[in-house]
């Protein structure tokens, strides 16, 4: 195997596990103003993400270098014309994560009410914009015969690459509330697994109408095998979820997000982004580093991979168990002692 397809290869592997871990984050995120009635349950909710949110987006930082150092001129091409909707999604991120920091610092109702915002908001964003960019890239956009882009914004926001959005916001608002109803327990259990049920209606409807077409336009006949495992890892989750099976909910809607992702990968190689104005575009060959660069990158990835996977499952193995209410301590208001 060339190094620049096991490199497309990696870095498939990089977005996917970064969509698939920090899915369910996004998903409680959006979750959070529904599944909460109060401030205890809001948060559970909460807490359900604190230990492992940041270490999920460790993912998205080592998929972006990958790319970067792996395929440059796929890296400048679309960070330079994705540039507004990538913005939004730093931007956003950068908001949920001191949202989280900031929501308990002030024991005030309108505090936190302001920082529940920026949670729902600072995953909304990120978990729609995702949809957009990946849908524009198997879609492909203006490149010039330089391979800078020459479109506009309103180039990269057609049709199917809103329904890409509305795919990927669904999928992990499924995702976010299987794993609600995974980890907590109670009442926020229970709204969860309802949720859950909704949701997979609206994911099985989006996600199967986009990966359809995805399908139908731009498919080959492998991805008939990872579209198809993506709807029935939806119908899985969906049934599983009906019977109380929150686990096997969990799987199901972890697959159907791994074989999405995997339809639109395989659907674009050897592609990384095609263009839409009849000059060939960027493709794993033409958009490569080196191959001395490429085969320093396979000695670290190989080293330090699996390091970043054991330790990120350790931690899921420690904060394993439910949470509920039970388990978030009452705030005892401050009294202020009289003056003697």
């Amino acid at each position: 195997m060339e190094l620049t397809t096991a490199w497309f290869i990696i870095i498939a592997f990089l977005w996917t596990s970064y969509f698939f871990l920090e899915g369910f984050d996004f998903g409680v995120g959006m979750l959070l103003p529904v599944l909460g009635r109060d401030d205890v349950e809001r948060r559970v909710v909460i807490n359900t993400i604190g230990p492992v949110w940041d270490g999920n987006e460790v993912w998205f930082i080592v998929a972006g270098a990958a790319t970067f150092a792996a395929f440059p001129e796929w890296y400048a091409t679309l960070f330079s014309g994705f540039y507004l909707p990538l913005l939004a999604i730093l931007l956003a991120l950068i908001i949920r994560g001191v949202a989280f920091e900031y929501r308990g610092k002030r024991d005030d109702a309108r505090w936190r009410a302001r920082w529940d915002r920026c949670i729902f908001w600072g995953s909304l964003v990120p978990a729609f914009v995702w949809g957009v960019a990946f849908a524009n890239m198997v879609r492909g956009v203006p490149l010039d015969a330089d391979h800078e882009f020459a479109g506009s914004l309103g180039d990269l926001l057609s049709p199917y690459a809103l329904l890409g959005g509305l795919t990927t916001v669904t999928l992990f608002l499924l995702h976010g509330a299987v794993f609600l109803a995974l980890k907590t327990s109670g009442g926020v259990r229970a709204r969860a697994r309802r949720i859950a049920g909704l949701a997979a209606v609206a994911a099985i409807v989006a996600g199967g109408g986009f990966l359809l077409i995805t399908q139908l336009q731009y498919g080959k006949p492998v991805t008939w095998l990872t579209a198809a495992g993506a709807a029935a890892g939806l119908l899985a989750a969906a049934a599983a979820n009906r019977r109380g099976r929150e686990g096997w909910a969990f799987v199901g809607t972890g697959a159907a997000i791994v074989l999405a992702v995997a339809t639109l990968f395989l659907s674009l190689f050897p592609d990384v982004l095609p263009s839409t104005l009849g000059t060939g575009g960027l493709t794993t060959a033409n958009a490569a580093s080196s191959a001395y660069t490429l085969k320093i990158m396979t000695w670290v990835a190989a080293v330090f991979t699996p390091i970043v996977m054991i330790y990120q499952g350790w931690t899921y193995w420690v904060f394993r168990k439910r949470i509920g209410t039970s388990h978030i301590p009452v705030k005892k208001p401050h009294v202020k002692k009289p003056v003697a």
